[in-house]
This record gives structure tokens, C-alpha cells and sequence, in this order.
């Protein structure tokens, strides 16, 4: 590109921010859109959307993230490269996936393009892959990690982890792919074999794949978000995508296990149903409160109204055509985490080494808003769950990554219980994998 629409793709970002700053922010409390039956005010349309990035910063020596009476955080590993998904092995060793978005040619192009990726450096979200995950090893037991070692590198953004038998699978941006695995080996030199494509391309809007193996072993499960906010690009590039797809490993096959989910990512199993769990980041541009990130279950074959309604079915009557065929077998989700949280790590924990009131119930990360006056998210929060559904209000478990000016400190992403029942949790701006269990427990 000439320098001179350089700078003037520069200027006009420049006031663009300055007008996108200008939002008004929304007399509507953050918790409106949580729970099981969320309030949904209408939609909200204006010329630019709120934008409200914070500063990623990191953390300065001697503040980490605040917690409640009788819950004690700590720094199990410093120093990562954008940690962002955490997987524990058997033997209590800790796999973390430092990564980012791969090179997305067709991905922001144009003035908001230009802005969204100005958006995303603030927010730290536009550093290189390091494209490899570590190993992380608390031999002695004191809750910190004093052995680190490169498990796998050379990869292709990864992010979901799965272990089964002597087979271990990575999900990486565009396929899932397999390497032999021996207990308490530090380090992976095999080649890998790929045992599907998953959805990628060029424009690749939510790269994340995460993946999640079933109970028995026999199946795998992995998430692929939209190529869109809301298939503005048309519905060819979303074929396969807004979807769990559920894998074959020995047959190295794959099949659509449920749709119309905008951008999955955690999946848990819940162990008291045996029902498969997810987080979803939901629709952007409909305003402050709309539309509620949710958990859900999951069910085979369901479908869960994106592109064309949110929430059940509540019409999104910006997608042409409209198909109210499908809306009206869109799924509610059954949970809703309020608007733009960012939900994104999922673990289930029933027996965890916390204290009341955190136990049987899903742990979530949200990497927090980045279109919300004032923000949501920027925190862990925990529901606690009754007869195998949520019942009752999130609780907040780890707060304090977001100052009140603005600057993020930490930003919450991938969620995993330890061996010894601690959550583990990968912050990707502080670049630390945080531990957190009860006061006084090892």
C-alpha cells in the first residue's frame, strides 16, 4: 500500500477511535443477560459500534489477582509467551499452549480492519504465535512450577489438548492432529499424523480450536467459531463452522455434532449427567447488552440459532435471507454470562481443593469485553450447578485483572483443575499461569 493511503488509512482510524471512544456508557447494570432467563433489551443500531479496549500492561511486581476470604492465589509459572489453554496429564504435569492467531491474509481488511487490528495490539491480542506448547513440572509439590521444557513446538497455532491411551491430540487451526505419548516424557520428538482437517482458510475469523475427548476415549470433540460476526460475508465461507464437530480418531473421521454456535470454545463434562458442556461467545454490534455469551449444554445434533437468532429465538434481522425455518429450532442456551464477558476457559469441578461455595459446578474464564461501557468479564467466575443445571448466580472467584482507568493487568483464558484438585489459570496478558486452591492448602 503507497504511504500516502497509509496515512490516510491512519488518520481516519485515528478519528474513528476518537468517535468509537465517544460511546455513551450504558445505565444498564453489567449483570443484566445472566442466568437462565436472561433480560434482553432490544437491539441497539448506531453508525459505530462502542469500543472500549483496555491497555494491556501486564502486572507490576507484587499484585496478582484478588480472590475471596479463604482462597489463596498463586504464580504456578511466570514468564510464558502468551499462554492462552492448559491441559493436565495424568501424572500431574501441566501442558499450557502459547499462542496466537496465525497469518490471516483475508482477515481485517479495509478502514475497520485497519481499526480492529489497532484494537487488538492495545488489548495484546497481536503478538506472533510462539506456536508450541510447554510442559510444566511441581515435582516437590509446593504449588510452583521449578521444571519447564518445550513438550511440542513447530505447530500451527495450537490450542485444544487431548490425552488418550498413548495418543496424544492437539487441535490446531485448521486440523486435529496426533503424536505417541509415554507417561512422564518432558518432551515430544515424533512427527505428528493428521487425523482431520478442521475449517481455517485465509480468513480464519475465530482461529481457536479447542478439543476435548470423550469419556471412553472413543471419540473427540472439537470447536470451530464463525468466519464472521454474523455471516456478512455470506454463508458459503461458513460452511463446517459455528459448530462442534465430534471425531473419529481410529477412523479419522468427523461429523457435525451440533451448529449454530457462533464461537464455542471450553467444553467440560459434567460428571454427575455425563452431558457435554460449552461456553460461546455470542454476536457483536446489537449493543452494550446484547447479546449474552452463555453456557450450555450440548445436545447431538441441536442446533443454536446463529447467524440467524440469539437466545432461542430472538431474530437477528440483520442476516439476509432470513431462514425462520431454522429459528424456529433454534435451542436457548441454558445459561447466559451476561454480554461480551468473553467467556472462554471451561472446567468442571465437583471436588476441587477450594473451599464452599466453589464446588459442583463449572469454572469459567472470561478474557473480558472489549465494546462495553462500562466492561464486562476480566474475571474467573464459578456457577454452581444443582441436579446437574446451573442453579444460582455466578460467583466471583478471581477479580482485579482490570483497574477502574482501564489498564489490564491480566487477562483470564484457559481454566483446568490440577492433580491435587487446585484451578489452573492461563493469563495471557500477565503471561503467568495462575494456581489457585484454598488458604493454607499446599
Amino acid at each position: 500500500m503507497p504511504s500516502t493511503r497509509l496515512a490516510r488509512h491512519a488518520a481516519a482510524a485515528a478519528a474513528l477511535i476518537a468517535l468509537f471512544a465517544c460511546g455513551t456508557a450504558t445505565e444498564v447494570p453489567v449483570n443484566i443477560g445472566v442466568g437462565p432467563d436472561p433480560k434482553l433489551p432490544p437491539p441497539e443500531s448506531s453508525l459505530l459500534p462502542v469500543v472500549q479496549v483496555a491497555d494491556a500492561k501486564g502486572w507490576p511486581n507484587g499484585l496478582q489477582p484478588s480472590a475471596p476470604p479463604g482462597v489463596t492465589v498463586t504464580a504456578f509459572a511466570r514468564g510464558l509467551d502468551h499462554p492462552r489453554w492448559l491441559h493436565v496429564l495424568p501424572n500431574g504435569d501441566v501442558l499450557v499452549a502459547e499462542t496466537n492467531a496465525p497469518p490471516r491474509p483475508e482477515a481485517r481488511q479495509g478502514l475497520k480492519g485497519t481499526l480492529m487490528k489497532m484494537f487488538m495490539k492495545k488489548a495484546g491480542a497481536a503478538t506472533p504465535s510462539a506456536n508450541r506448547i510447554t510442559l510444566l513440572r511441581d515435582a516437590d509439590g509446593d504449588g510452583v512450577a521449578e521444571t519447564r521444557s518445550v513438550f511440542l513446538d513447530g505447530l500451527n497455532s495450537p490450542f485444544g489438548m487431548a490425552l488418550v491411551g498413548g495418543d496424544f491430540y492437539v487441535a490446531n487451526t485448521d486440523a486435529v492432529v496426533r503424536f505417541p505419548y509415554a507417561e512422564g516424557q518432558m518432551r515430544i520428538t515424533a512427527a505428528g499424523s493428521k487425523v482431520v482437517d478442521l475449517p481455517g482458510g485465509p480468513r480464519n475469523h475465530h482461529w481457536t480450536k479447542s478439543l476435548i475427548a470423550s469419556p471412553d476415549g472413543s471419540k473427540l470433540y472439537a470447536t470451530v467459531g464463525s468466519n464472521s460476526n454474523v455471516a456478512e460475508h455470506g454463508m458459503p465461507e461458513e460452511e463446517g463452522r459455528a459448530a462442534i464437530w465430534e471425531v473419529d480418531p481410529k477412523a479419522g473421521t468427523k461429523r457435525l455434532f451440533a451448529t449454530g454456535l457462533r464461537n464455542p470454545n471450553g467444553m467440560a463434562w459434567d460428571p454427575q449427567t455425563g452431558m457435554l458442556w460449552t461456553v460461546v461467545n455470542e454476536r457483536d454490534e446489537l449493543g452494550h447488552n446484547l447479546v449474552p455469551d452463555y453456557l450450555t449444554s450440548v445436545r447431538d445434533g441441536g442446533f443454536y440459532g446463529w447467524p440467524y437468532s440469539y437466545f432461542g429465538e430472538h431474530v437477528d434481522t440483520r442476516v439476509k435471507p432470513p431462514r425462520p425455518d431454522l429459528v424456529e429450532k433454534a435451542i436457548k442456551p441454558d445459561y447466559g454470562l451476561g454480554s461480551h464477558v468473553a467467556a472462554l476457559g471451561l472446567a468442571a469441578g465437583q471436588t476441587t481443593a477450594l473451599p464452599a461455595p466453589f464446588a459442583n459446578g463449572m469454572f469459567i474464564g472470561e478474557h473480558g469485553s472489549w465494546n462495553r461501557k462500562p466492561p464486562s468479564g476480566y474475571k474467573v467466575v464459578f456457577v454452581p450447578f444443582s441436579g446437574g443445571k446451573p442453579a444460582g448466580m455466578p460467583i466471583d472467584l478471581l477479580t482485579g485483572f482490570l483497574t477502574p482507568d482501564g489498564v489490564a493487568h491480566g487477562r483470564p483464558v484457559g481454566v483446568a483443575i490440577d492433580k491435587r484438585g487446585a484451578l489452573l489459570v492461563a493469563d495471557d496478558v500477565g503471561n503467568i499461569v495462575w494456581r489457585v486452591t484454598g488458604a493454607g492448602t499446599r
